[in-house]
């Protein structure tokens, strides 16, 4: 009998589009109060994406210590999510948006990444000045070492004003 060792790497994420401008409130460290008032006018949610072997490769480096550090670790100051314009299909040897221009990445909100029962949820912002452009990709992404997660590629609608928030759960079984 062979055996088989299975592990599971289950992505979800949430686009949730306001009208409002979430800036001012980012700016006093309200995100919270922000999402607590308003209420988004469209929800999009699903699940998938790729890993990418980048993105494996800093995983196995943190664990074993091989790298460590704010260079390295998907912290607060340090975790983003990048969105772009591209809708070149997700591939393993990709290692960031494939967008030539329309790109643009965002710091995580207060409170955020979190870790919790297996599973690591990112979520960032972006306001009306952000990323004003068909989303039709996303990253998570450490901002020190550009080492990307993973890929999304999908139509999420063409942002042109208000906040769009993004947030991404990542689990591992």
């Amino acid at each position: 009998m062979k055996k088989q060792e299975l592990a599971n790497w289950h992505c979800q994420y949430r686009l949730s589009k306001y009208h409002e401008d979430i800036e001012p409130y980012r700016a006093r460290g309200e995100e919270t109060k922000f999402h607590e008032l308003f209420k988004p006018y469209e929800v999009i949610e699903g699940e998938g994406n790729c890993l990418l072997n980048s993105g494996i490769d800093e995983m196995w480096d943190l664990i074993t210590g091989i790298v460590s550090g704010v260079d390295h670790i998907y912290d607060n100051s340090h975790a983003q999510i990048g969105v772009g314009d591209s809708d070149t299909a997700a591939d393993a040897t990709q290692t960031d948006l494939q967008a030539a221009s329309n790109k643009t990445y965002k710091g995580m909100e207060s409170g955020y990444p979190t870790s919790t029962s297996q599973k690591a949820t990112f979520k960032s912002s972006f306001a009306t000045g952000d990323a004003n452009y068909a989303w039709k990709e996303w990253v998570v992404k450490q901002s020190t070492s550009a080492k990307c997660l993973n890929r999304k590629v999908e139509d999420l609608g063409t942002k042109t004003s208000g906040t769009w928030t993004l947030e991404v759960s990542i689990t591992l079984s």
